[in-house]
C-alpha cells in the first residue's frame, strides 16, 4: 500500500495538513496525541503498519494540530476550539459528513469537547490512553500536583530536540516497541515540535479539564488503555468510562501508553468490532441531534431604567438601537448565534467558550464610547436545541451568573474557565455563590484580560 499524499486544509488563516488513507464503508478521523508527523509517521514501521490495519477497514482521516508536525506554526499553544475548527476544517475538506473519532492521549480532552459541541457530526467516540484532565485536583488525586508540572516542563524545554531526550520519550511511551521503532519514535518527536511549541502545549494541557463535559457525550464511547500503564493512565481511563453515560471500557494487557506500540492486534479488533457494530447498527443515523454542549452569554445594561429617565424616550431609543447594532456586530465576529432579546439584554450561544468571552468584552469595551456599560455572564453546559434555539438548566445557570456580574464586568462560571486552556485569558477568582433556583455552589471568575 503506498504512502497517502499529504494535502492541507485551510483552517481560518492557518493550513493544517493531513492525509486520507483506505476505502472503507465510513470515516474514522485519528486525533493525534502530543505531537506527530504525518510523513514522518510512515518511517516508524510499528506505528505504519498499525495505520495500515486501521485503515483495511474504513477510511482512515488523520493530521498534524496547528502549530506540529507539518501543520503551520503557530504562536503559543492552540485553544481547544481552535482545535475543534480544524477537525472540522479537515473533515470538510474531504467531504466527511459525520466521522467516528479515534482521540489517543492527549488528543482525548479535544475528542470529548467535539463530540459534544459537534453531535451532528460524530457517530462514535473511541478514547485511548487518555484523559479527561492531567493536574491534581482534591478530587482527582492520581493527578500531577501543579509545582511538580511546571518544573517537568521547564526541564522538558530545555532537553527537547536532544538525542537522548528523545529516546527517553520514546521508550516511556513504547516500551514494548523494537529498538527500530523507538529510533525512528525519537527522530518523529524531535521533528514534530520546537522547544517552545512543546512547552507551550504542555502548559496548556496542565489547565485541561474536560470533566462537565463528559454527561454531554451522547454518542456510543468506547474507552481503552493498557492494563499496566501508569497508573495516571490507568485512573484517567476508569473515570472516563465512569462519567460517560453508556461508555464501555476495555484494560487491554500491555504497558506501552503508544497505540501501535506492543501487541496492538487485540487492541484493534477490539476497536474494530465496536465500530462496526455501532456503524451497522446506525441507530443515530435519522436522529436530529436534541441535546448539544453550547456556552451561553447573557448582557444587559447596567442602570438602564434611571438612564432611559435621564434620556428620555427618544434618545434612549436611538442608545439602544446603538447598543443593539454593536451587539450584533460582535456576535458575526466572534459566530455567537443571538437567541433571544429582551428589552436592553441579549442572549446568545456559542460553540466555543474563548470566543464566547472574547466577544463579551468587546461587547463591554465597545459600549463604553456610548456612554454606558453592560454586566455579562457565561456559562458551558449541555443544552436543549428547540427550534434552532437553546434551553435547559445551563441556560438557566448563565442567567444566574449574568446577575452576580457588577458593571462593567463580564463573569464566568469554573466550567467556562476549565474549557479555555491555551487562550491566554486571565481570570480574577469571585468566590463561592448560590445562583437563584439552581441547586449547589458555583466558583464565578471574572475575566481580568481577553486577547481582542
Amino acid at each position: 500500500m503506498d504512502i497517502p499524499e499529504t494535502r492541507y486544509a485551510r483552517s481560518g488563516d492557518v493550513s493544517i495538513a493531513y492525509q486520507v488513507l483506505g476505502e472503507g464503508p465510513f470515516d474514522l478521523v485519528r486525533i493525534p496525541p502530543f505531537v506527530s508527523h504525518v510523513e514522518l509517521h510512515w518511517q516508524v514501521p510499528g506505528a505504519a503498519a498499525f495505520t495500515r490495519r486501521l485503515a483495511s477497514f474504513c477510511r482512515l482521516i488523520f493530521f498534524d494540530k496547528r502549530g506540529t508536525g507539518m501543520s503551520d506554526r503557530v504562536s503559543g499553544a492552540p485553544t481547544l476550539e481552535e482545535r475543534m475548527d480544524d477537525v472540522r476544517a479537515v473533515m470538510d475538506a474531504v467531504g466527511s459528513e459525520r466521522a467516528a473519532l479515534l482521540g489517543a492521549s492527549e488528543g482525548g480532552a479535544m475528542s470529548i469537547l467535539f463530540a459534544a459541541t459537534y453531535p451532528e457530526r460524530v457517530w462514535a467516540l473511541v478514547l485511548d490512553g487518555a484523559s479527561a484532565r492531567y493536574s491534581w485536583a482534591p478530587d482527582y488525586p492520581w493527578g500531577t500536583p501543579e509545582e511538580e508540572e511546571r518544573r517537568e516542563i521547564e526541564q522538558e524545554e530545555r532537553a527537547w530536540g536532544t538525542l537522548e531526550h528523545s529516546l527517553g520519550l520514546a521508550e516511556a511511551v513504547a516500551p514494548s516497541a523494537s529498538e527500530e521503532d523507538k529510533q525512528a519514535l525519537a527522530t518523529l518527536i524531535r521533528q514534530s515540535a520546537s522547544p517552545g511549541a512543546a512547552a507551550a502545549l504542555a502548559r496548556m494541557n496542565m489547565e485541561i479539564d474536560v470533566r462537565h463535559v463528559l454527561p454531554a457525550i451522547r454518542v456510543p464511547t468506547l474507552v481503552m488503555n493498557r492494563a499496566h500503564e501508569s497508573s495516571f493512565n490507568v485512573e484517567a481511563a476508569r473515570y472516563l468510562a465512569e462519567h460517560i453515560s453508556g461508555a464501555s471500557h476495555l484494560e487491554l494487557p500491555g504497558s506501552d501508553h503508544a497505540i501501535f506500540a506492543g501487541d496492538s492486534e487485540p487492541l484493534l479488533q477490539e476497536l474494530e468490532r465496536f465500530l462496526i457494530e455501532v456503524w451497522e447498527e446506525r441507530a443515530w443515523e435519522d436522529a436530529e441531534a436534541e441535546r448539544v454542549l453550547a456556552t451561553v452569554l447573557f448582557t444587559d445594561i447596567v442602570g438602564s431604567t434611571a438612564r432611559a429617565a435621564e434620556l428620555g424616550d427618544s434618545r434612549w431609543r436611538e442608545l439602544v438601537q446603538a447598543h443593539h447594532g454593536l451587539v450584533r456586530r460582535q456576535l458575526a465576529r466572534y459566530r455567537g448565534t443571538e437567541i433571544d432579546t429582551a428589552g436592553d439584554g441579549f442572549f446568545a450561544s456559542f460553540d466555543g467558550p474563548a470566543r464566547a468571552i472574547r466577544c463579551a468584552c468587546a461587547i463591554s469595551e465597545g459600549v463604553r464610547e456610548l456612554g454606558i456599560e453592560i454586566r455579562a455572564g457565561l456559562h458551558s453546559g449541555e443544552c436543549e436545541r428547540i427550534d434552532k434555539k437553546v434551553g435547559g438548566i445551563a441556560v438557566n445557570i448563565g442567567s444566574r451568573v449574568a446577575s452576580e456580574a457588577g458593571p462593567g464586568e463580564v463573569l464566568v462560571s469554573s466550567t467556562v474557565k476549565d474549557l479555555v486552556a491555551g487562550s491566554g485569558i486571565q481570570f480574577a477568582e469571585r468566590g463561592v455563590a448560590e445562583l437563584k433556583g439552581v441547586p449547589g455552589e458555583w466558583r464565578l471568575f471574572a475575566v481580568e484580560s481577553a486577547t481582542l
